[in-house]
């Protein structure tokens, strides 16, 4: 009997989908095998919308050591024998139903991902949107996130070392809440989450399986209106236990570092369960697999084979043991008092089949779950740019100077530009002791140990540049992205991105989709930085109005010797300050899309651009002048232009800034414009005609901008404002 539309609906197929699925079966499925199609084929899991598009990203390099979507992350060489993991994903629509336990169980699950590669996490950042402050809802949302981040998190002993927190009203009821993980590993002992060698057993190791989460995850994010069902779909959010999840991560680091021999597999349970872990673990083995369901231990009574399938209930890890190995493994994880039971077993055929209590109750062809159908749809361009582009911002009257000092306090003040000290001071941001730069700067840094070499961490999106110009906000969010991490003293090297946006299937949405993601791979290509791991989350819509675009970027940079790393801060007095990328005098263009032209004139408009072969000559001078000592501080100028990379770098440092540059042109753009590819540097006494030398060579225009001062007030033109007061705009969201 042909399934009916409330069965669809609750597992997110369309009619057509389910059609092919019994066209493929040659039957019709059964009620379980629905369920577990459902996930496997929904947008979190199969991608169906994107992964025509995700084919445009470049994936290789000399350090990549992994195929995207091979593995549970990407891993990049770093030297030494030691490789990093590194992986970002989303939690947006769990959260947006219950903020603490869908932002927790983010952090949980995004963790898993990295251990499941035997490696061991040494760094968590977040990437977050809300919307206003000022609505009710959205600072519970925000209060909320936040909290089950920190919570979550510091019960882990991971630092949380970066990320972002920016507000808009597009973000309003539906807050993006995306998690990166980042670990590190012994090259020859990464783990793998293949399936392979028949009669291997299948082991369930960590928390009882409970009805929390089912269609969590995976049928949450498939579907286009999650806003009008929250009460409805709260069951539907995963709830955490981040001691388990500790005991879990110690004994599966313990099982791939020091007994890599035992297993052939590693994979967590995180989206669809039991159901994706094994029917993936197959699909890269190229096997199949006998499950048990009587073996799963849960922690609720009267559960079916369709609850158990599809529990996304959080702590648990499927390992692959071999058979003869399973009493040792076993043995391990008794030992760090974790359930571990055995489930079932590898077989070399090519289907999942399940069984509950001896009966099958479900037979999955692998190969048919793990292909759903793909979407090469035909975007339109937002009809809406036509007016927004247009817009010229020198038709608008330029700033007075009796006006520059109180513009730049107000921006200060702004929630996207202000101190988030009052965010990640929740965080623990020196647990493991190898954190060298800790957030608020441009990028987090950490050592690794044992070596003298260091990483450097960034995320970074501009979401109103997403919305204005869909190829150049996705470039301009890798090439700030790298920039930031070039401001630490760290070459860019690898990429993993967080694509999140509204309902693909409108054409406008699905439009800007595939320009961010072609702008993403122009600047990744540009960069040298390929895309080693990512996740996609669409249908992020509150009343059918989408979010803004916002393909968040996480950026790796290695430092050979972490000891030459740089800081944002003007550290000293008397030293000079110079502007590279740009010169003073900027174009009225540049105030597109930016903090000044929203605060000043209420407007988003405008048209962005970007030179990526110019960003890239930017990159190679401040690593080359940092690798020659010239240096004492690099500090990307991006939100709020000019005056507030001067005014962070000065509050960073509590220092003073003199300028002696004369300002012509437009005021407002000169200060407040936010054009790309410009880098505040402090030199080093004697330094300074080294560096425009250097900076001739690459043909990357600078400008002198002043001196660092002990006498605690920053002037830039007409600019005159002493540090405290910059200090308490700037601090006004603690």
């Amino acid at each position: 009997m042909p399934a009916g539309q409330e069965a669809l609906d609750a597992v997110a197929l369309s009619r057509a989908e389910y059609d092919l699925l019994c066209e493929r079966l040659g039957r019709e499925p059964n009620a379980v095998e629905l369920g577990m199609f459902g996930s496997l084929w929904s947008e979190h899991c199969g991608y169906k919308n994107s992964k025509p598009l995700l084919s445009i990203f470049p994936t290789g390099s000399d350090r990549v050591l992994t195929k995207i979507g091979a593995e549970n992350a990407g891993a990049i060489d770093i030297g030494d024998g030691l490789c990093v993991v590194m992986k970002v994903e989303s939690h947006n629509h769990p959260s947006a139903i219950e903020p603490y336990q869908g932002a927790a169980t983010g952090v949980g699950g995004i963790v898993r991902d990295i251990f499941a590669m035997g490696a061991y996490p040494v760094a968590i950042l977040d990437s977050l949107r809300f919307g206003p402050l000022e609505e009710a809802q959205n600072r519970y949302l925000f209060e909320h996130v936040v909290g089950g981040v920190g919570g979550y998190g510091n019960c882990l002993g991971i630092p949380n070392v970066g990320g972002e927190v920016l507000f808009a009203e597009e973000y309003s009821g539906n807050p993006l809440v995306n998690a990166m993980c980042v670990g590190v590993a012994e090259t020859a002992k990464l783990a793998s989450a293949r399936a392979t060698g028949a009669g291997n057993a299948l082991l369930l190791v960590g928390a009882d399986t409970g009805r929390d989460g089912i269609h969590g995850a995976s049928g949450l994010a498939s579907r286009t209106d999650p806003e009008a069902r929250f009460e409805e779909m709260r069951p539907a959010v995963q709830v955490g236990n981040p001691f388990m999840e500790k005991l879990l991560m110690e004994a599966c680091f313990e099982l791939a570092s020091e007994h890599r021999e035992w297993i052939v597999g590693l994979q967590d349970l995180g989206a669809a369960g039991l159901t994706s872990s094994v029917v993936e673990c197959c699909a890269k083995g190229g096997s199949g697999a006998e499950l048990e369901l009587s073996k799963v231990p849960r922690r609720e009574e009267g559960m079916t084979p369709y609850e158990v399938m599809l529990s996304e209930s959080q702590e648990r890890m499927l390992v692959i043991a071999r058979r003869e190995c399973v009493p040792e493994v076993e043995e391990l994880f008794r030992r760090w008092e974790l359930h571990c039971e055995e489930i079932g077993q590898v077989t070399g055929g090519n289907e999942v089949v399940v069984r509950d209590g001896g009966v099958e109750v479900a037979r999955v062809p692998v190969e048919i779950a793990t292909d759903p159908p793909q979407y090469r749809r035909q975007g339109i361009r937002p009809a809406e740019l036509e007016e927004v582009n247009r817009f010229d911002p020198a038709t608008l009257p330029d700033l007075a100077p009796a006006d520059a000092s109180a513009v730049l306090l107000r921006l200060l003040a702004r929630p996207n530009i202000a101190s988030k000290r009052g965010v990640f001071r929740q965080y623990d941001q020196q647990v493991l002791g190898n954190t060298v730069v800790q957030p608020g700067g441009d990028a987090a840094v950490l050592r690794i140990a044992n070596t003298s070499r260091g990483i450097a961490l960034k995320t970074d999106c501009n979401g109103r540049l997403c919305y204005l110009d869909p190829f150049t906000g996705g470039a301009a969010a890798v090439a700030e992205a790298a920039r930031n991490v070039v401001c630490t003293g760290a070459t860019p090297v690898a990429v993993t991105d967080c694509l999140n946006f509204g309902n693909p299937e409108k054409p406008d949405v699905y439009y800007t989709l595939e320009h961010c993601i072609r702008g993403i791979a122009e600047a990744c290509s540009v960069f040298g930085t390929p895309v080693v791991s990512g996740n996609v989350s669409l249908y992020n819509e509150t009343a059918g109005r989408p979010v803004y675009p916002t393909p968040v970027v996480g950026m790796l940079g290695l430092l050979e010797d972490v000891t030459k790393h740089l800081r944002a801060a003007f550290g000293r007095p008397g030293a000079e300050a110079w502007l590279l990328g740009a010169t003073l005098d900027q174009d009225a263009a540049t105030l597109g899309g930016s903090e000044y032209l929203e605060a000043a004139h209420g407007r988003v408009a405008g048209l962005p651009s970007i030179d990526l072969e110019a960003e890239q000559r930017l990159h190679r001078l401040v690593l080359n002048a940092n690798g020659e000592g010239l240096l004492l501080s690099a500090h990307d100028c991006a939100d709020g232009g000019l005056a507030v990379a001067l005014a962070e770098a000065c509050l960073l440092g509590d220092v003073g800034f003199k300028g002696d540059c004369e300002v012509r042109g437009r005021l407002d753009a000169a200060l407040f414009g936010e054009a790309q590819g410009r880098i505040v540097v402090s030199v080093r006494p004697g330094a300074a005609s080294r560096l425009v030398a250097m900076a001739r060579e690459l043909s990357v225009p600078v400008s002198k901008l002043g001196t660092t001062t002990e006498e605690r007030r920053m002037r830039l033109g007409p600019i005159d404002v002493a540090i405290g007061e910059l200090r308490a705009a700037y601090e006004v969201l603690l």
